[in-house]
């Protein structure tokens, strides 16, 4: 009889819950008795499995295990006797989060573009300047002459695109950590630096980010969509990219206009106390932004995917709602506003006035979501909502609550722990962005069911699933080796560039003509570390985002 132990191959924080789960092949009856050692194979603590249920998307019988009460920092291995089975060693301490925080928060350092990444900050996974974009032509489809200055920002996944939209639910969901963690270690900040060393502050990296954001804005208002090769580069290095073809800024569209919107006036909010110049820029920007895209409602994103992906969004209204609210937020009460520092020749009480008689048909029809997406961004405009003093800051909070309660309820019923009921693409940032809900409302209501049960799904991504794969590179001694990333494949090191997000359990398995071997026939079982898995092995920065803001969020209290 074939059995296994998944467990969070990292670790454990002391003070949430414990628990693994035993693995059968077969329907197994007799008692499952378990024995956590500590690192020098002493007896701390032993216990019997609770037989739960055959899983129906592994075909596992599992029993699960709870070692709660192991509080005391340390290694420790949970061991099967009777069945000859022991996991790996494990900490059970806060130190595990936050380097994986420090891991994470570096790997959009990594994702950088059009600069150098020095070997004294990037270590072996240095590199030199490559895809400058200081001087674009404008996609032929855009029938526009002329050149633009797009220069830095983040690559968005696997390739060498750079978006707006899932840049900005990257930016704002990393903001969001920042709001609620103003003061921690990763966050805090006095200028912007051109360089990068852990542990350095977040919201420098965030604003590598935004500068390219600003770069983006057209002349009226309006912001570019994407930055794009003609065609889909090989797996090569970014300098053998840069020297094989052109690129080009392709689109202007209501989305990327509003996603603009939404990330910059929340860079108003985590900036204020750290350059105010720069705060008052964004919010300057992101009004120009809204009113363009009051006048241009319906522009379509741009069709064209021969060599990046296409991003498209039928439905702008939680668009829409997550703009009014950010800045309704940062406009309301702000003295910039008194001496035209905002925008001149606007009528801000004008502006406000229409946004406030939007605002209450936004949130009827957009109702929180379980965790953001970029295609679902409604939480954004909920999360402003609830962090203001206005008259649905108790409404907004109470949804946050209803809605993490649903997450709890799917939780209970699952054997893993998981909200999730269908492993999609990128399944791993539908897990962590559960988590970072369930967060919220645990901020509000001071319950730790919420907070135990978001450090569930973080035990997920760490191990405690049922391919038994920490999906961060570099994390563990069973996390991804080929992730389907440029950068990874043609750099030369054996390793992966650390820190990055897989996208994780994929039932859909969009690249079987790619012949991956995937795990097991099994929805649950479909992942392989293969770089031709593009649908279960790519990275993105909109999957490391929010398990970026978790881990900061948990590490800290």
């Amino acid at each position: 009889m074939n059995v296994k132990i998944h467990y969070c191959h990292l670790g454990y924080a002391p003070l949430a819950s414990k628990f693994f789960l035993a693995a059968f092949s077969e329907d197994y009856s007799s008692a499952v008795k378990f024995k956590i050692l500590d690192g020098s194979s002493r007896l701390v603590y032993e216990g019997e499995a609770q037989k739960l249920c055959r899983c129906d998307y592994t075909g596992e019988f599992l029993f699960k295990g709870d070692f709660s009460s192991v509080a005391a920092q340390g290694q420790y291995r949970i061991v099967l006797e009777d069945f000859r089975v022991a996991s790996h060693l494990f900490e059970v301490s806060d130190e595990w989060i936050v380097r994986q925080t420090k891991a994470n928060i570096k790997s959009f350092y990594f994702q950088r573009s059009g600069v150098e990444l020095p070997e004294r900050f990037a270590g072996a996974w240095a590199r030199p300047a490559a895809h400058l974009d200081a001087m674009l032509e404008f996609h032929p489809a855009m029938n526009r002459t002329g050149l633009w200055n797009a220069h830095g920002g983040w690559y968005d996944a696997g390739d060498y695109g750079k978006y707006i939209v899932n840049g900005g639910v990257s930016v704002a969901t990393l903001m969001l950590a920042c709001e609620l963690q103003k003061n921690s270690e990763f966050v805090s900040g006095s200028q912007f630096h051109e360089s990068f060393e852990q542990p350095a502050s977040l919201l420098d990296e965030v604003r590598f980010e935004l500068e390219f954001f600003l770069r983006m804005q057209d002349e009226d208002g309006g912001v570019f969509f994407k930055v794009t090769p003609y065609r889909w580069d090989g797996f090569v290095t970014p300098s053998e990219s840069d020297a094989s073809q052109k690129r080009y800024v392709l689109g202007k569209s209501t989305s990327s206009t509003l996603n603009f919107v939404g990330a910059l006036a929340q860079a108003h909010r985590v900036y204020a106390d750290v350059d105010a110049s720069f705060a008052t820029k964004c919010l300057a920007a992101s009004v120009r932004a809204y009113l363009w895209a009051e006048e241009n409602p319906e522009v379509d994103w741009p069709h064209n995917t021969e060599g990046s992906g296409g991003y498209g969004d039928a439905d702008l209204g939680d668009d829409f709602f997550w703009a009014r609210a950010m800045l309704y937020r940062e406009l309301k009460n702000k003295a910039e506003l008194e001496n035209g520092a905002v925008q001149e020749n606007v009528d801000v009480a004008g502006l406000l006035k229409r946004i406030e008689m939007q605002l209450p048909s936004d949130m009827e029809k957009y109702l929180p979501t379980y965790g953001l997406q970029w295609r679902s961004v409604q939480n954004l405009a909920w999360f402003a909502l609830a962090t203001m003093d206005c008259e649905w800051t108790e409404k907004a909070r109470k949804a946050f609550k209803y809605t993490a309660d649903e997450i709890l309820n799917l939780c209970e019923s699952d054997p893993y722990g998981l909200s999730i009921r269908k492993f999609i693409w990128g399944s791993n940032s539908d897990i962590a962005n559960h988590a970072l809900t369930l967060y919220l409302a645990s901020v509000w209501l001071d319950e730790p069911k919420y907070r135990n049960a978001a450090m569930s799904q973080i035990y997920f991504i760490y191990g405690m699933n049922p391919v038994d794969v920490s999906f961060v590179t570099g994390s563990s001694w069973n996390s991804p080796k080929h992730p389907h990333h440029r950068i990874s494949h043609s750099d030369g090191v054996d390793e992966p560039v650390p820190g990055l997000v897989v996208g994780g359990i994929n039932e859909e398995r969009q690249d079987a003509a790619r012949n991956p071997h995937y795990l097991g026939e099994a929805p649950g079982m479909s992942y392989a570390d293969e770089q031709v898995s593009f649908a279960s092995n790519e990275v993105a920065i909109n999957w490391s985002a929010p398990l970026t803001a978790a881990l900061l969020l948990l590490s800290q209290g």
